[in-house]
């Protein structure tokens, strides 16, 4: 839903979180005199300042005026005691250990109105006050959901620069007002570009359009997802993008597919092909390799998912492709053709059911391309979720397949 704080409904949801406050004895009229950076819509302490700016780096001016108060002094306690009861509230863990030393350090009541500008959102029953941005802004998550019955939210994906009107703010006007507070707010890092700071004047901006236009939309998300612990700053380079998409997905996973969907396609019927009755060692072996990663490893990954721990689950992935394209070389279906067809298809069909797991876990991060994948193994769509991963949703034999086509194609050198 992407709303405007402009919007009507927006300024009612907002007029009625003041009033919420107001009613539990948590606003007072007082004045304000601090440093206000304007491109940050922030107020910052003197203790704050780096070399007179923000620590973000903006201006920062004087300013005083009269001002309502939020009492934050008075939720210092309640937060930490919070932090405490729901310690995945705040992820990742070191933004967490932040976070909880801020709230330690002592909060001040927070300055929540102004009247030296008049674009806002009017204080319910004073018009001479304009409500404080961020109270203002963060009361649109609630606007947005309440009504849809989606609060209270899962998830606040936010920058850790604004992490902490996300992590202490927030939930104390969200206690304040008697509602319920998130799940879990996690703060991603920033990118640098090829070692530098991305900045305008610098003229080294990436626009993601770009990279999709270039890349590919699967291939930039799963770069983006997979070439840093999410959560952590990360360093954007062309040739680290052109590498990693190359061996990941072009040489692992997208010739794994197409060796073994093209022998298919060629030597089995253009269908799922029949395993002969007896399992040799080396299938049992990948199949279990596919079962721990896959089906026992589910519920790891899914929990590693709401944990935003996206880089371990690729890599889990990557390690099924990478055993199955060993299995593949080491069991030659090509040789096996003219030699024992049968032990063929028995060869083939644990590299399908091996691709199916794959194309499973994989949605998350290349859905276009997870989804090509699962069509050509004639998946249906009610059956692709992580609980599709056991044997009972396996492939069966002599399901018609459609024409194979290369999921994950290698980029060239000049495209680097």
């Amino acid at each position: 839903d992407f709303i405007r704080t402009t919007e009507p409904r927006h300024i009612a949801a907002a007029q009625e979180m003041w009033k919420k406050l107001e009613a539990a004895g948590d606003i007072y009229l007082g004045g304000y005199a601090g440093w206000y950076a304007t491109r940050d819509e922030a107020f910052y302490q003197e203790s704050e300042l780096v070399e007179g700016r923000a620590p973000t780096g903006a201006e920062v001016e004087w300013v005083e005026e009269p001002s309502y108060f939020f009492k934050l002094s008075k939720y210092q306690q309640p937060l930490l005691d919070f932090y405490e009861a729901n310690p995945d509230f705040i992820l990742p863990e070191s933004r967490r250990n932040e976070v909880i030393s801020f709230v330690k350090g002592g909060l001040k009541d927070l300055s929540i109105s102004r009247t030296t500008f008049k674009w806002g959102v009017p204080v319910p029953g004073d018009d001479k006050h304009i409500m404080y941005v961020w109270l203002d802004a963060l009361t649109n998550y609630w606007t947005a959901a309440k009504d849809d019955g989606f609060w209270p939210a899962n998830l606040h994906m936010v920058g850790k620069d604004i992490l902490r009107f996300h992590a202490v703010y927030w939930p104390a006007f969200l206690m304040s007002a008697k509602l319920d507070l998130p799940k879990r707010v996690f703060a991603h890092g920033w990118w640098t570009i090829e070692g530098e700071k991305m900045s305008k004047s610098l003229g080294n901006v990436v626009a993601p359009d770009h990279l999709v236009e270039k890349y590919g939309l699967d291939q930039t998300r799963y770069f983006l997802l997979r070439e840093v612990p999410f959560g952590s700053d990360g360093n954007f380079s062309r040739q680290h993008m052109f590498d990693r998409i190359n061996a990941d997905l072009a040489n692992n996973i997208g010739n794994l597919a197409q060796r073994t969907l093209s022998m298919i396609a060629k030597n089995a019927g253009e269908q799922v092909p029949t395993p002969q009755a007896d399992m040799l060692p080396q299938d049992a072996a990948l199949m279990e390799m596919v079962r721990l990663t896959a089906v026992d490893g589910a519920a790891v990954a899914r929990e590693q998912m709401q944990r935003c721990k996206f880089g371990e689950v690729i890599g889990a992935i990557l390690s099924m492709a990478s055993t199955a394209n060993e299995y593949i070389d080491r069991e030659a279906p090509w040789t096996l053709k003219k030699t024992d067809p049968a032990r063929m298809q028995s060869v083939l069909y644990y590299l399908a059911e091996s691709i199916r797991c794959i194309g499973i876990m994989l949605q998350p991060f290349t859905p276009n391309a997870a989804n090509k994948l699962l069509d050509q193994l004639a998946i249906p769509e009610n059956q692709r979720l992580f609980k599709h991963l056991t044997a009972e949703f396996a492939l069966m034999p002599t399901t018609p397949l459609p024409k194979p086509e290369g999921v994950f194609p290698r980029l060239v050198a000049d495209a680097a």
